[in-house]
């Protein structure tokens, strides 16, 4: 019989590879390739995922590695905007790609029914690595060509087509505008892997999230029939206290359940919560906080962990030069937790707010 881990047990494996049991020294480089893909809807959020993991971390050293092309973002895992390094960029974009392409065939790409995609994804090729294009530039060209197809819908199937990266200043921290792209391989000068290989994706993913399910996997990748693959790469099997299969590297840390864990402030849309099938997201939050936390609109909104677990929610509101954070718990916390909740937010403010002459930290 496989060894059960206990629900505290796979919350401290797993906080120890998301670098969240304790600030590591790791360059800003090697803390992406690690994390295996930072979700990056929005341009903020790596920022803080990184700094919150970091020792030392400042927002140059994430602009410096985009201006540099020495990571990128670009749709990857689930077809979402991820934050990746160039090389894993261009090792995870061919595996995904069949995903991807696939959507096309059925209502995501119904809009681009009847037309020839390899057309398509030649002339949106052409168009964006003649020079970076928003979304509306490329759309215009496409319906001159389509003129029977919506722009939007042109433009969906040349995102699913193509690896198109989003270029700087797009994802520079205080930067707003709407994102220009261009194809992978312009702007990295290379080709995508011929040979990537999925054993090494799904190790990569248990190093950064595991221990893991099956269903974990597809739901962090948005790929399908992963059981056969992993199970045949000698993985270390364990089980859930409900029974559910876990999968690992045999030489990964597993800390001690009692492992302390300090506060800390979660990022919106953090891979930590996206990361993981309903069964086993409980590792990370509870069932009963989920509806506060993914919204209807599809925002996954900014959380802070207490003793491991998702505890409340937080935002920095910002006014003349004011700048107060707002924690919204879940449930109450000791005297200790709340001055830890204090102090780490004070530091998040001198992150995320530094130009303010005001901050305040205001637990709700």
């Amino acid at each position: 019989m496989p060894e059960v881990l206990s629900r505290r047990a796979l919350n401290r494996a797993t906080l120890d590879r998301q670098l969240l049991l304790t600030r590591t020294g790791l360059p800003t480089l090697d803390a992406v390739r690690h994390l295996y893909g930072m979700q990056a809807q929005a341009p903020n959020p790596p920022y803080i995922g990184l700094w919150t993991r970091l020792e030392g971390f400042a927002h140059d050293d994430l602009a410096r590695l985009l201006h540099e092309r020495r990571v990128v973002r670009l749709s990857l895992m689930r077809s979402t905007i991820h934050l990746v390094t160039a090389e894993d960029c261009m090792a995870l974009r061919p595996l995904l790609q069949p995903m991807m392409t696939r959507a096309l065939g059925g209502a995501y790409g119904r809009g681009t029914a009847g037309v020839d995609l390899e057309e398509l994804a030649a002339a949106g090729r052409a168009l964006l690595e003649e020079q970076p294009l928003t979304f509306r530039e490329l759309g215009g060209p496409l319906r001159e060509r389509w003129p029977e197809h919506a722009a939007a819908d042109l433009v969906r199937g040349v995102r699913s087509l193509l690896a198109l990266v989003q270029v700087p200043p797009r994802g520079i921290w205080g930067v707003g505008g709407q994102p220009a792209h261009t194809t992978a391989e312009a702007w990295l000068g290379r080709s995508q892997d011929e040979r990537p290989s999925l054993g090494e994706a799904i190790r990569r993913y248990l190093a950064a999230y595991g221990p893991a399910t099956v269903m974990d996997i597809q739901q962090w990748s948005g790929m399908t029939r992963l059981g056969e693959v992993a199970r045949d790469m000698g993985l270390r099997v364990f089980a859930t206290e409900d029974g559910a299969e876990l999968l690992d590297l045999p030489e990964a840390s597993r800390p001690d359940p009692d492992t302390p864990a300090p506060v800390r402030y979660l990022s919106e849309f953090d891979n930590m919560l996206l990361s993981f099938a309903d069964r086993t997201r409980t590792r990370i939050m509870a069932d009963e906080y989920r509806a506060r936390v993914f919204t209807v609109n599809g925002i996954i909104k900014a959380t802070v962990l207490v003793d491991g677990f998702v505890r409340g929610m937080w935002k920095v509101a910002q006014k003349r030069g004011e700048a107060v954070l707002e924690v919204d718990l879940f449930q109450p916390v000791s005297t200790q937790e709340r001055e830890a909740l204090e102090l780490e937010g004070t530091r998040l403010l001198d992150f995320v707010a530094s130009s303010a002459k005001v901050r305040d930290v205001r637990l709700g």
